[in-house]
């Protein structure tokens, strides 16, 4: 568990990564969190809280200072959006999802929904050479039910929306701490559903 100044910190290296990224200029790394975990970097645009990048790296393979850099340089490049441009940077917020390693579930297909909490449990479908992940806020965001969940993860993989029940498909679940400013450059919080 990170605290909040943890998080407030995370949330100001992200930003000013975004920052300087975009700017072209030197960016810095990060202090501490040697520590590796799984994170992804959201862009959204404020107010509205549309989404206008959102980039990460699930597996703990990195210390989560070096995962934060790479996650938010990639954000500024999601491939649904243009490339975020200086002139947007007054107009967004960041928000920092640090993530539990993913876990496979193990029980039949028909048992998933009843094991994943709206709000608590991010998910990630693999089958082959298709993989997709969706966060914990997803589904709180779309108001989504669990078998709803399921199958956006699924179609978010490239696969058809039932592919959660193929028995070559794997299910896993993971969960997330959530940090966002409020407004842009403004107060840090964590951001709870569940």
């Amino acid at each position: 568990m990170l605290s909040l100044e943890d998080g407030k910190k995370l949330v100001k290296y992200a930003r000013s990564v975004i920052e300087k990224h975009v700017k072209g200029e030197k960016i810095e790394d990060l202090e501490n969190f040697e520590e590796k975990a799984g994170v992804f970097v959201t862009i959204n645009l404020y107010p509205s809280h549309d989404l206008r990048g959102c980039i990460g790296i699930p597996e703990p393979v990195y210390p989560l200072r070096k995962a934060i850099k790479e996650s938010a340089v990639s954000a500024c490049h999601d491939p649904r959006f243009p490339d975020l441009r200086e002139e947007e940077l007054d107009g967004i917020v960041i928000e920092v999802t640090v993530l539990t390693p993913p876990e496979l579930m193990k029980c039949e297909p028909t048992e998933y929904p009843k094991k994943i909490k709206i709000g608590r449990d991010g998910l990630m479908v693999e089958k082959g050479i298709y993989k997709g992940l969706l966060l914990p806020q997803v589904p709180v965001e779309y108001k989504w039910n669990e078998e709803e969940f399921l199958s956006q993860t699924c179609i978010k993989a490239g696969l058809p929306p039932d592919a959660w029940f193929d028995k070559d498909t794997k299910v896993y679940k993971f969960q997330g701490e959530i940090f966002a400013e409020k407004e842009p450059r403004g107060e840090i919080i964590k951001i709870e559903y569940a």
